[in-house]
């Protein structure tokens, strides 16, 4: 089907068959220096979908940033049909000083929907929930966890939504976890104005890892496959084993302070009474064991080297979702 659909992002028209980046300046630094952020848009002839990829929401997030290049660098953003928009940095702020806030020392992820006349966050919000979401269908989000906290690769979506559940399964990331929207989200954003977004979680804040990124990227081929709109010169790697579903989850925390010596890997499943970590003293004296209070699976592990007594080192899987 010829697609004969203008579009219209920014102030610019795309055309259908057209490649095109958009500067945006969301601000100017108190030297005057123009902030200008990318978004890259590449349109089929064909009819179809409007997907976005976007990352850096935090801008110390920059494993979803190396995500969403790769999938431009590779050329996966050029579709099939329909229209694939990528904003590798949505905080360039925070990019530009490795930190999660924007100078305001707000979280861009608690202001949705934003105001014009608002903080400097929430009028970049406001601009993202004018501007951009009312344009598109779908959108996957990359984040990645904070504080020295290492997420496994995840996909995170409101429960009872079975489109949504359909998409996460084709995305197919190790992990999927049924996660309300959180008031002020870009996610609730979103889904206020009828976009079906995943949210990916994976890695660590200013950290880049290959697993997580190949996850991701890999995840975002099959989310294009299944809407029919990947690049035909590009294949979809499938993966045998499923996603597994997680209605409900907790944090283990430290029950003392000191040197933090994590054992259980990553993306494990743990039995209860199982040692995870152990926590010692720095003069040789004590040795503590942490230990695995229900059986489940490890989706995150602090690898801070110090802790204490009340941090989150673990988060771990307490309720799976049957498959029937």
């Amino acid at each position: 089907m010829k697609n004969n659909k203008v579009i219209e992002l920014l102030g610019e028209t795309i055309l259908p068959g057209e490649s095109k980046t958009i500067e945006v300046e969301i601000a100017k630094l108190h030297t005057m220096t123009k902030l200008k952020i990318p978004v890259i848009i590449e349109r089929s002839k064909i009819d179809g979908p409007t997907v976005l990829f976007s990352a850096c929401l935090h801008g110390d997030e920059i494993n979803g940033t190396e995500i969403v290049r790769q999938i431009i660098r590779k050329q996966i953003n050029k579709p099939k049909c329909g229209t694939i928009i990528c904003i590798p940095i949505i905080n360039i702020f925070g990019f530009l000083n490795q930190t999660r806030e924007f100078p305001d020392k707000r979280d861009l992820n608690r202001v949705f929907p934003g105001s014009k006349t608002g903080s400097l966050a929430s009028r970049f919000a406001h601009f993202l929930v004018t501007e951009i979401i009312p344009k598109i269908d779908y959108a996957v989000d990359f984040h990645a966890g904070g504080a020295s906290r290492f997420n496994a690769p995840q996909i995170r979506i409101a429960p009872n939504n079975p489109e949504l559940k359909e998409l996460a399964s084709v995305f197919n990331s190790p992990f999927t976890l049924y996660s309300k929207n959180i008031s002020g989200s870009f996610r609730n954003a979103c889904t206020r104005l009828g976009v079906k977004m995943l949210l990916f979680e994976g890695g660590k804040s200013l950290d880049l890892n290959d697993m997580i990124t190949d996850d991701g990227y890999q995840g975002a081929k099959r989310f294009l496959h299944h809407l029919d709109m990947l690049n035909p010169k590009k294949e979809a790697k499938t993966v045998a084993k499923k996603t597994i579903f997680i209605e409900k989850s907790s944090w283990v925390r430290a029950n003392f302070s000191g040197m933090f010596h994590g054992i259980i890997k990553i993306g494990s499943f743990v039995k209860k009474g199982d040692v995870l970590a152990t926590i010692s003293d720095p003069f040789g004296k004590v040795e503590h064991k942490l230990k695995a209070p229900s059986d489940g699976y490890i989706i995150n592990v602090n690898d801070a080297p110090i802790v204490y007594q009340g941090d989150a080192v673990f988060h771990i899987s307490t309720k799976l979702e049957t498959q029937s």
